[in-house]
């Protein structure tokens, strides 16, 4: 029977501001304009994920922004009261909207399972029919309730869960496309060098022959040449898989999205002149043209004059960037934000990369698998004033292009207030009450490091093995040793293989394990604590507490497992998993963990970590684990490098501890995690008005509603979404 807790956002859930007042005010005139219309831009593009994430979520927010328009929260309340709604009923539904919000679509950015509404269907539908819209026309929300109220309650199998095929539910793919088709894609994809970046995939037949539509999301919908892809990239071409079979058709189309991706243009063109410097207004050029065209190729170029625009007073990045909801791992999910630069973090930051030598030599992999020059990038500390999309990282490192990252550079940020505003555990579990007192003292401050040490030196860096189509490699392949096989390398990338086209699935799972280890690894250096403040005693604290941390966010991480379906739905908490295993399997009495019964008399876990042992045991297991993460990245060897984590991936029993019984105990334990309010903007005249507003989930709610206040964004909505709907009848 499913537990109907474990799809609900609690009543409780907390809601805090991501508070950027003072680093806006003490922007010019100029960079509010400049910062007030990339915000713009942002959040429309954020509308893009309702259409990524599942086919009910543009209903949805349709149905949300119908029913909490034209009237207060506090009158629609009082409205709904009348009608038989409680008042615990209504603060469910408002708990729900905010969520719905804060992941633009009804599956949980952090673990992609569904959440529902924590009250009874026809009580919801009573608060939409009291609505100022219902009063007005009552028959058209009847309509617009109708068509998504089974879908948003509903928890049959194939819809707990973002996936492929019978695995889950994804509108990257249309309902008949299963992890065969996504194969077939990929390789096609890649012999015609187009980047799935961009793109959803759609399966029909006509003739009797399979056809994949391809759709490239852009403005324009016609088929001309795109800039920087081969020509004749845009219609029909007949392709016969490597694996053998029937030809099929491939028709590549663009203009996905394409009314929302006119609102981000026309955002970014009135940004462009109030840009600062000739970099930021040729970045924003590209990125006009990318979003126009459907052109990766220009993304990528606006990405070169972002990597060199240094030290910017206001940051910012945007379009199709990060893959970790794509079922396949390679299609790019809309994310855009805009933050000021925090000075004095930034400056510890900077230390950083001024060290970065020094620090990548400590890493246990041989030269060789490095970089040939470290790319020394700009690192800064942000307050976030916008983030457009499904959720909110701690922290970024961007390009994800593995050719620009490789040869052309990177940037870091670390995104200051939604570490102080996010990260602060108000109950802490799993640990006994001297673990607690320290941890809940340091978790922030030990974060902050483990953040840095992750974006800068572990996903910056490593190298890969590649061979251009002259056959020329870019190593040394008569001298470079396999660290484990101490025999020459017999595995690379070829030219057009991308670390995502070739590790696919476990791509951003496996890197994000890898940039974990970096981080967990590095911070026993003291040159790289003392760049962060912190020395002698304290400096041991912090150390204890990243490892207590990250062992117990390995326990947490159970949450983001499904039994049923033997996946893990959150690319972050496997690799976590992933890293207790290895402390785990390091014994001498590293980490133990044990059942324990709580003070409340309900069953509890007690993890302790040995912080003795943290130098020794600790850095030798984690440094063989990440010498051959790196390896097997370096080299492209999928085989070995899958073979490897889905053994620290295994949740199911072989030894002790019991992970399926504990993962019982930390789902009965598990904190709702916090949602954001964002600040609003607004143009008055010559000046930016910012607007704020309280931490509560009717605040969350109205600051969409204010954020999108025309008709014409429902309509559009609408349009896109009754487009769709045929794609996704399962």
């Amino acid at each position: 029977m499913t537990d109907i807790s474990q799809y609900i956002l609690p009543s409780e859930t907390e809601v805090v501001l991501l508070d950027c007042e003072t680093a806006f005010n003490g922007l010019t005139v100029q960079e509010k304009k400049y910062s007030h219309y990339l915000s713009q831009a942002s959040f429309y593009g954020g509308l893009i994920c309702l259409f990524q994430t599942s086919p009910e979520s543009p209903g949805i927010f349709l149905l949300l922004q119908k029913t909490f328009g034209g009237q207060s929260v506090t009158d629609l309340q009082t409205a709904a009261e009348a009608n038989g709604v409680s008042q615990e009923e209504f603060k469910a539904l408002l708990v729900y909207a905010a969520g719905f919000y804060s992941n633009m679509g009804n599956y949980k950015s952090f673990g992609d399972s569904k959440f529902i509404p924590n009250l009874p269907k026809e009580k919801f539908e009573a608060v939409v029919m009291s609505s100022k819209a219902a009063s007005d026309d009552s028959a058209m929300m009847k309509t617009l309730w109708n068509s998504v109220s089974d879908r948003m309650f509903s928890l049959q199998n194939r819809q707990r869960e973002l996936g492929l095929g019978d695995k889950g539910t994804t509108t990257y793919f249309s309902s008949n496309c299963d992890e065969g088709d996504a194969k077939i894609c990929q390789e096609f994809l890649t012999s015609k060098d187009i980047s799935a970046y961009n793109t959803r995939l759609f399966k029909t037949s006509e003739g009797g022959k399979t056809v994949y539509e391809v759709r490239l999301a852009s403005v324009e919908t016609d088929n001309s040449d795109i800039p920087g892809c081969p020509k004749g990239t845009l219609g029909n071409h007949e392709f016969t898989p490597a694996t053998g079979g029937q030809s099929v058709i491939f028709r590549v189309t663009r203009g996905d999205y394409s009314p929302l991706m006119s609102h981000v243009v026309k955002n970014l063109r009135q940004a462009k002149e109030f840009a600062a410097n000739d970099n930021e207004r040729s970045m924003l050029e590209d990125y006009i043209e990318s979003f126009t065209t459907g052109s990766i190729p220009k993304h990528k170029d606006g990405s070169r004059f972002w990597i060199r625009n240094k030290g910017p007073i206001v940051e910012t990045y945007i379009g199709f960037i990060e893959s970790y909801r794509d079922p396949y791992g390679v299609r790019g999910e809309f994310e855009g934000f805009v933050a000021v630069v925090n000075k004095e973090m930034s400056a510890k930051f900077a230390a950083l990369v001024e060290n970065a030598e020094k620090l990548l030599n400590l890493l246990p992999w041989p030269p060789a698998y490095e970089k040939d020059t470290f790319l020394r990038p700009d690192f800064t500390s942000l307050d976030v004033l916008t983030f457009g999309g499904s959720g909110i990282p701690a922290g970024i490192n961007i390009p994800n292009y593995d050719d620009i990252r490789q040869n052309e550079g990177f940037k870091n940020v670390s995104l200051g207030n939604v570490l102080t505003s996010g990260y602060k555990d108000t109950k802490v579990s799993f640990l006994d009450d001297t673990d607690k007192e320290l941890y809940t003292k340091l978790k922030v401050a030990s974060f902050e490091v483990q953040v840095g040490l992750h974006e800068l030196l572990g996903h910056g860096s490593g190298k890969l093995f590649i061979k251009d189509d002259d056959g020329k490699f870019n190593f040394d392949h008569e001298k470079v040793m396999h660290t484990e096989t101490k025999e020459k390398i017999e595995t690379w990338y070829e030219s057009k293989e991308t670390w995502d086209s070739k590790f696919s699935t476990v791509a951003s799972t496996y890197e994000e394990c890898r940039a974990e280890c970096v981080g967990i690894y590095l911070c026993l250096s003291t040159d790289a604590l003392r760049i962060f403040g912190h020395t002698d005693d304290s400096a041991d604290d912090i150390i204890y507490i990243n490892w207590l941390n990250m062992a117990r966010a390995g326990l947490l991480s159970l949450e983001f497992y499904s039994p049923e379906t033997g996946q893990w739905r959150q690319a972050h908490m496997q690799a976590r998993f992933c890293i207790l295993r290895v402390m785990l399997e390091a014994g001498n009495g590293l980490v133990t963990i044990t059942k324990t019964t709580g003070a409340d008399g309900k069953e509890d876990i007690l993890l302790k970590l040995d912080r003795s042992k943290i130098n020794t045991v600790g850095k030798s297991a984690i440094g063989n684990f990440l010498r051959k993460l790196q390896v097997y990245k370096s080299t492209g060897d999928v085989q070995s490098g899958r073979k490897m984590y889905d053994y620290y991936s295994d949740v199911h029993d072989r030894d002790e501890p019991h992970f399926l019984s504990l993962r019982s105990v930390v789902l009965a334990r598990k904190q709702p995690r916090k949602m954001f309010v964002q600040h609003n903007t607004t143009l008055n005249g010559d000046n930016v008005q910012l607007t704020n507003y309280e931490c509560s989930p009717a605040a969350l709610v109205q600051s969409f509603v204010d954020r999108f206040p025309s008709d014409s964004v429902d309509q559009m909505i609408r349009a896109l979404w009754e487009k769709e709907k045929p794609f996704f009848t399962d």
